[in-house]
Formats: C-alpha cells, structure tokens, sequence
C-alpha cells in the first residue's frame, strides 16, 4: 500500500464530485447536458519478469463524457423560444462570427430583427425570396422582416350558391340594383384593388323568363288567336297560373288557364282583343342572370348581366355564359371612388362552378355556400411560430401568413466529440467531425416545437444518490492514507 494510490483516489472522487455537482447547479438549465466522470486503473512501469505480480497505483479520470439523452419539453410564453426533439443542435454564428451549436432554443429578436439566444449569438437557417419561398443553399443568421405585407388585389372569386327551382320570374324585368323587385336574390363580399383598399361588391342573382325581356330567347309566334285564347308554335316552359304579354295589336296580358300540348292552344282570361304578337311571359327558365355592383356602382355599367347560369334537369350548371367572366378593367374613381392611383389593368375572374363549390339551382331556399376571392390588404406582423420542419410562419393583421425562414439543425457523427465551451454552446473538433445540417425532421434530424424549450436532462435523484456514492467512495481512499500512515508509523517507533 503507498501514498499514491489513495492520493489518486482522493483526487479521482472529488473529480467525480465535481461533475456530479456541476449536474446538480444545472439542474434547471435549459438545454443542459449532464456529465459522467469515467475511470481508468494505473499501473507503473516494471521490468519484472512474467511471473511478477503487478499492483496498480491507482486511478485517473479519463474522460468526462456528456450524456446527449432527450430532456423533458416544457411550454412557454414565448412564441420564438424554440425546443429540438430528437437528435440534432441549432447552428448559432456568434459575436465574433464564429459557428457554434446549442441544445438551448430560449430565443428572441434583437434591435435589427436578427432571431439571438441570449448571448447575442445569431440562429442560422434558410431564408425566404420575396414570395416566401425558402431558399436553400448554405444556412445564413435569420433576420425576420417585420415589414407590412403588401396588398394583393382581388383577380379571382369562387361563387357557390344555391338559386331556388321554386323561384319566379322577378316582377320587374329591368333590373336595378335598388329595385329589389328586379331580382331574387343577393350576397355581397369585400373586394382589395391595388392599393390594399377594400370595396363592396355585391352579386345579384335574377331568374328569367323561358322568352321575352330581359331573356334573349325569341318567343313563339301566334298561328291563330281569339279573345280567350291562341295557338301557339310552342307551348315549352308554359304552366297553368304563367301570365302572357302581347304586344300587338295593343299591348295587354292574359293568365293561362289552360294548355293543350298536342295542338298548341292556350285557353287564356283577362284578355280583351285577339292577340296577334308576344313580348314576354312570366315562365320561369332555368336560366339566371348575375349582376354586379362594385360600391354601388353597375360593372359592367347599364344593367348588362355579369354571367348567364343554366342549369340541368338535376340541379346543376349545365353552362355559363360567358365560360370564365372578368370583373372588367377598373381604371376610374367611377368604380372605385375613394381610391387613387389603381391599377388600371385589374380584372376579376367568376368561378360560379368550382369543383369545391359548384352553383346549383335545387329546391331548397337560396344559401350561399362558398364566397371567396384572393385579394387582401396590405397588414402588419402580429405574431409568429414555428412549425415542426423549422418553418418559421408570420401572421399578419389581414388574416395572411407568409413564410419568414426556416431554422436549421446540425449534427455530428461523433457527438461525445464536441467541445463544451459554456453558455450551453459546443464547437466541433476533430473528434467530432463535421456537422450536417438539414432542415428539421431530414436525414435522422429531430422536429422542432414552438413556444416549448428542452429541459436539462439531469435526473436530480440520481445525480444526489451518486453524489453519496462518490462521497463514500471519497471517504475510503482517505482511509487508505490513513491506514498508510499508521504503518509507516509503526516502522519508525520500531526500536
């Protein structure tokens, strides 16, 4: 037995103490990794033969390995603060330019916008071209542009709407707006122009007559006529209860009373001369006129139908006319009267037969079931998060997002290679190896929470039950120098 042995043994428990201690000081430190002191025996060097026993002198740390275990997920209020789940650590550039690596996602923005942790050291990752779009490439600090979003003006709508078989023919065949007797039903929806400004546009739905105004369809003609009744060259469309206005020879409206299909004659009463020609009836067709208002005012102007809608014997749009209807070219305050300086070259396209939301014409009451165009005003940031693959997604005051970067994570093939150099930072070393960076969720990488940051991962009942451990451990070693002592006392007292 000899001094050695214990005094390496003092020193090799209270290493060991060390690390547990510093374990326990970081037990609450976000991103922190514990650390496990490893031993190794000590022999002297001999030149004894074989048959020579050897007694070692001692032990040596050889290595304090830090453990890279998953720590807990804990939520937060902080909606940059950032936590990794699974393998991988965020790419930091610190103050001095240099690349380090953290498990520590307690992030903020600094004065220019750049995302920092809380020594000043700048998040890495892809950014986004002007539409949003991550752009790959080698990972640059992430700098949040907290710029308004520009506006986009509408140039799309999808219309679904229902437009009731049961509906009649408006009484007043010139429709107007503000005659809510030229038409059957209405919906309106908000409109953005190029500046961002936001207008009313209001779509009006009128069911039309089988023939006269305002449909287009010629009317039959009259073969013979009395006072009660005509022979008409086509009786399509007609009901019993359907009123008829002649024209000639004065213009006067008879009810239908009755109708024979096989020779023509429609039995008629109010009349009060032979009819000799037809302007119009109200024979409901299954046909529909769509008028638009933009703030009131018609587009296109003089009451001309935005779109024609005909629908099949099941409900459904059998044709629009035109297929796809511009909006038209606003280009004067006539349209948009408290705006200036807007495009003159923006038109919206109707979609009244979306795959999504198609226009339908059925027995149920009028319904608007979709109503939707992609214009939007110009909006300010409000808040951000970030999604699983890193995305870092904007929310804006009109309702958009847009993507404003996407964080990366690093690796390393030997991960107990890095160095730690505090601050819950590490740098790579030969032993390590190089990193390799992806977006989160690729090539093995963990998946990132927002709001949420890693907990240490020191197991503080553990780390106080291996705490007694080297304590005791530390105890006995001292004992041994004790024991030493005692004899090399005995040999001096030796008379």
């Amino acid at each position: 037995m000899s001094f050695e042995q214990g005094l390496s043994g003092l020193s090799a428990a209270s290493s060991a103490l060390s690390a547990i201690g510093n374990n326990v000081a970081n037990a609450n430190t976000v991103g922190f990794k514990q650390s496990s002191a490893q031993f190794a025996d000590m022999f002297a060097a001999s030149l004894a033969g074989a048959s020579s026993v050897s007694i070692g002198t001692g032990v040596t740390i050889s290595n304090v390995a830090q453990q890279f275990t998953q720590g807990n997920i804990t939520t937060t209020t902080n909606p940059l603060d950032t936590a990794i789940s699974g393998p991988g650590f965020f790419q930091l550039t610190n103050t001095g330019g240099a690349t380090v690596y953290s498990r520590n996602g307690q992030f903020h923005l600094d004065k220019d916008g750049f995302l920092v942790n809380a020594q000043g050291y700048k998040v890495d990752g892809y950014l986004p071209n002007a539409a949003g779009v991550i752009l790959g490439g080698a990972p640059l600090p992430l700098q949040i542009n907290a710029a308004n979003i520009q506006p986009q003006p509408s140039t799309t709508s999808v219309v679904g709407v229902n437009l009731s078989s049961a509906s009649p023919v408006p009484t007043t065949s010139t429709f107007s707006p503000t005659d809510s007797t030229s038409y059957n039903n209405s919906t309106s929806m908000t409109v953005y122009d190029s500046l961002g400004a936001s207008h009313v546009a209001t779509l009006y739905f009128a069911r039309q007559p089988i023939w006269g105004p305002p449909a287009t369809t010629t009317p039959p003609t009259i073969t013979s006529s009395t006072a009660t009744s005509a022979t008409l060259s086509s009786t399509t469309g007609l009901s019993v209860g359907n009123t008829i206005t002649f024209s000639a020879p004065s213009t006067q409206t008879g009810t239908i009373t009755a109708i024979d299909t096989t020779t023509g004659v429609v039995t008629l009463s109010g009349l009060t001369a032979a009819p000799t020609a037809i302007a119009s009836t109200n024979a409901p067709s299954p046909s529909w006129n769509t008028y638009l208002t933009v703030d009131g005012n018609l587009v296109p102007a003089a009451g001309t139908a935005l779109a024609t809608l005909t629908f099949n014997s099941s409900g459904s749009l059998a044709s629009t006319n035109p297929v796809t209807t511009p909006l038209g070219t606003i280009s004067s305050a006539a349209l948009f009267p408290n705006s200036t300086s807007v495009s003159t070259t923006q038109a919206i396209t109707f979609d009244f037969n979306s795959s999504t939301a198609g226009t339908t014409q059925y027995g149920t009451p009028f319904s608007v079931n979709t109503l939707t165009q992609n214009g939007y005003a110009s909006g300010q940031l409000n808040s951000t998060s970030t999604s699983a693959d890193g995305t870092i997604i904007g929310r804006y005051s009109n309702g958009q997002t847009r993507t404003l970067g996407q964080i990366v994570l690093a690796n390393f093939t030997g991960v107990q290679g890095l160095q730690d150099i505090g601050n819950n930072s590490w740098v790579q070393t030969a032993a390590s190896g190089n990193p390799l960076v992806g977006a989160p969720g690729t090539g093995g990488l963990g998946t990132l929470q927002s709001s949420a940051t890693e907990d240490s991962n020191v197991d503080l009942t553990a780390a106080l039950v291996n705490m007694i451990t080297a304590q005791r451990n530390y105890q006995a070693n001292a004992q041994t120098i004790k024991t030493e002592d005692t004899l090399m006392q005995t040999v001096v007292n030796l008379r």
